[in-house]
């Protein structure tokens, strides 16, 4: 089955807009679990937790957002001609260790800097517990190796987990996409059901390998996407569609007052989760006002600091937590949100930036190398 051959040349700049408000959410969503212990149960609560407003704090379905993206982006260079699969692999290896390692170092600096006690935290809270108040090298170590799926240091970093997983998976995963093209649709709510099981029986490789797999298949089916993208169509159509998508994206929030967390309802609208972030990716594809949205200066900057910033705003925001206490969380939040933009810009100029230029490097070599042996073994 021949591969296809996008019509996108370099970055995208409205994906990559979307992928800095992707981070911000999820910056103001571990804010707001400092703030929880103390608002649960408030008209306030109900108002962030249960209302539209949610989606400025609907982190963990952000993260779905980044999934879908990863799944989009990280394989488009697949379809082009002379790419190396083992130069790709080799360079993804870097590209993911490299910024968590420094990332690591960071949290245990800041540990150090500010001791920490659970007891002062309310007892059950996020902050209580899953933050590591010690650090030992057994412990940054196994952390810094993405094996594990708890993250004491940085809570982070379980996503990254899935994605180097999805990252060696992703030549079986492309070969996927390319026999399921035809029928991408089906194939869509497969994963949307498979997805859904996993949820419901705590599979996490059931619950977000799929997720990974829909952006996969929108690479692999990319020119019709694309395609659809430039078609005419009725005014209404596009603003309907973005409505849906973020409607879907946190239906199981909206739902809360006759759908308690845990139920099976829950887990059904929570299903939603993952259409609804293909939905907005689309969206950041093919809707004018999101597109000059997603490209304004901003969440350009946003954009390209993304990854740093997810990386660095939880250890900023935990040692805050414990220097200030969790009852300061307005003040948490006036310091903690514009000081991590700032030591996330940092992060990227000083460390991310320079793994992404080896990375490059490393890619060119292990490429090349390859080519060579493969012109060696060829008849």
């Amino acid at each position: 089955m021949s591969s296809p051959t996008p019509r996108v040349a370099g970055r995208i700049a409205s994906l990559d807009g979307l992928r800095g408000l992707a981070a911000t959410i999820v910056l103001l969503h571990h804010w707001l679990l400092i703030a929880r212990p103390l608002l649960e149960g408030s008209l306030s609560w109900a108002i962030i937790s249960q209302s539209p407003v949610k989606l400025l704090t609907a982190g963990n379905e952000a993260v779905l957002v980044f999934f879908v993206l990863s799944g989009l982006v990280v394989v488009l260079p697949v379809f082009r001609p002379g790419f190396s699969w083992m130069g790709f692999l080799s360079a993804r290896i870097v590209r993911l260790y490299g910024p968590v390692i420094a990332a690591l170092a960071l949290s245990v600096a800041l540990i150090y800097l500010v001791p920490r006690d659970r007891s002062t935290m309310p007892e059950g809270s996020w902050m209580a517990e899953t933050h590591a108040t010690e650090v030992t090298w057994q412990s940054f170590l196994f952390q810094a190796s993405l094996v594990p799926r708890q993250y004491p240091l940085n809570n982070p970093l379980w996503s990254l987990h899935w994605e180097l997983l999805y990252s060696i998976l992703l030549p079986f995963a492309t070969a996927l996409a390319l026999l399921v093209r035809r029928w991408a649709l089906t194939a869509v709510i497969v994963c949307c059901a498979i997805s859904l099981v996993g949820r419901v029986f705590e599979q996490s490789e059931l619950l977000y390998f799929p997720i990974f797999l829909i952006g996969t298949i929108m690479a692999a089916r990319m020119p019709d996407l694309l395609a659809w993208v430039e078609r005419p169509r009725a005014r209404w159509f596009m603003p309907t569609f973005a409505a849906a998508s973020v409607v879907m994206l946190i239906a199981s929030w909206l739902a809360r007052p006759i759908a308690p967390s845990g139920s099976e309802l829950s887990h059904v609208l929570w299903a939603l989760a993952a259409p609804g972030a293909a939905g907005i990716v689309v969206v950041s594809l093919a809707w004018a006002p999101a597109i000059r949205f997603l490209e304004t200066r901003p969440l350009q900057w946003l954009g390209k600091i993304s990854f740093s910033l997810y990386l660095v705003h939880v250890p900023v925001l935990a040692t805050l937590a414990f220097a200030l206490g969790s009852d300061q969380w307005p003040l948490i939040g006036i310091i903690g949100i514009p000081l991590s933009l700032l030591v996330a810009w940092a992060f990227y100029q000083a460390v991310e930036a320079r793994i992404h230029q080896a990375a490059r490097r490393v890619h060119r070599a292990v490429a090349a190398r390859a080519n060579r042996r493969a012109g060696e073994v060829a008849p």
